[in-house]
């Protein structure tokens, strides 16, 4: 029998979402500090997406290395710039509308090595 330690415990569940290696508690609720920051190449890509959005287009916003309260704030930026909604799901900002353009001066203006990615 593996050591439930060993083998990485529980990572997700459906009653309350990620979970937190360290405590293995919510993340929301997490009590021992560690802030899970995905992986990322250090470039900031910034696309254009419809589908599954009734032809609406979207501007996404992935590959910003910050944990979930640093992204949120980075996003509320980023919609104020642009004048419009928007929100932040798995790691990725979606501004509503095609925004790319004022999208990519704002996070040059911030420091971060941005890059056009699809069409």
């Amino acid at each position: 029998m593996k050591n439930k330690l060993l083998s990485g415990g529980l990572v997700y569940s459906t009653e309350s979402g990620r979970m937190c290696p360290g405590c293995r508690q919510p993340v929301a609720q997490c009590t021992c500090g560690q802030k899970a920051i995905p992986p990322g190449d250090g470039t900031v890509r910034v696309s254009r997406e419809t589908k599954g959005r009734g032809g609406k287009a979207v501007t996404l916003v992935k590959g910003v290395v910050l944990d979930a309260a640093g992204l949120t704030a980075l996003g509320k930026q980023l919609k104020a710039a642009c004048g419009t909604g928007g929100t932040v799901k798995d790691g990725v900002i979606e501004i509503q509308g095609d925004h790319i353009e004022k999208v990519m001066v704002t996070l040059k203006a911030q420091g971060h090595s941005v890059k056009r990615s699809g069409g």
